[in-house]
């Protein structure tokens, strides 16, 4: 059966040895397919080896920031798993089954990990994308700042990753200002996820930040990452997984894991 293979650059990395490089970053981000198990088991794999370095916090796209108060009663071993679920209203919040996350969340529980949530209302990311963030009422805001413009790298990954010109869509090309609306969305996610996982480095501790975050919002040199360097944390690392035969693409993370292929179960 064949092994998780690491590279940087192109070129081939071995576990231990980036586990210790990615140690001194302020926050590193994993990103995922939402459902695919390996994705997440792959996270957990990370994430332990990181800890195994210094002490991390995990920030998930899968919370609210209004359930921290729950995320951090879990970890304190002060739920059951089916409280937990329906504290934080996993079946409202998000839609994918528990099951594949749970792994991440004993993980926390067990290890003791603090675990913070990065998202945002709904309400916030419709209006600012129906209106622009300056037309938004303040009382819909949540604290945040203003996310930074994307670049054009960025845009014309999302533009692509959402289907690229179709006959039903009325943009045309990642440049095209019917597309800002889509954008200026992301755009809000990006910006709190990364106001969230600032705060959560300056945890008691100043813990690596290790975020949980769907790979659409980290890659070619846009996304959480942006946003987080224009508040200032600039050792940021993107981490994806792939699968077996895919392409190498210049620029999409700062490190590619290839997963192995599952073995067919017998019949």
């Amino acid at each position: 059966m064949s092994q998780p293979v690491w590279t940087v650059g192109g070129s081939a990395i071995t576990h231990p040895a980036l586990m210790a490089r990615l140690a001194p970053s302020d926050a590193v981000l994993l990103g995922e397919r939402h459902d695919r198990a390996d994705h997440h088991r792959w996270q957990l794999y990370v994430a332990a080896g990181l800890l195994a370095h210094r002490p991390i916090v995990m920030g998930f796209e899968m919370f609210p920031a209004r359930v921290d108060p729950v995320l951090a009663q879990w970890v304190a071993g002060a739920l059951s798993e089916s409280e937990f679920l329906e504290q934080v209203g996993w079946g409202t919040v998000w839609g994918f089954a528990p099951e594949l996350y749970l792994p991440l969340f004993r993980f926390c529980r067990d290890m003791r990990v603090p675990m913070v949530g990065l998202n945002v209302a709904r309400d916030l990311v419709r209006a600012t994308g129906a209106q622009g963030w300056n037309a938004v009422p303040d009382a819909l805001k949540e604290g945040l700042s203003a996310p930074y413009p994307s670049p054009d790298a960025y845009r014309r990954f999302v533009f692509d990753l959402t289907g690229g010109p179709r006959p039903d869509r009325v943009a045309t090309s990642a440049a095209d200002p019917a597309f800002d609306r889509f954008i200026r969305a992301q755009e809000v996610w990006d910006r709190a996820f990364a106001i969230r996982l600032q705060s959560a480095t300056r945890l008691p501790g100043t813990p690596l930040a290790v975020g949980i975050i769907g790979m659409g919002h980290l890659q070619f040199g846009g996304g959480v990452p942006w946003q987080m360097a224009d508040l200032g944390l600039h050792n940021v690392q993107v981490l994806i997984p792939q699968d077996a035969g895919t392409p190498y693409r210049e620029g999409a993370a700062d490190a590619v894991c290839t997963l192995p292929t599952e073995p067919e179960v017998p019949a």
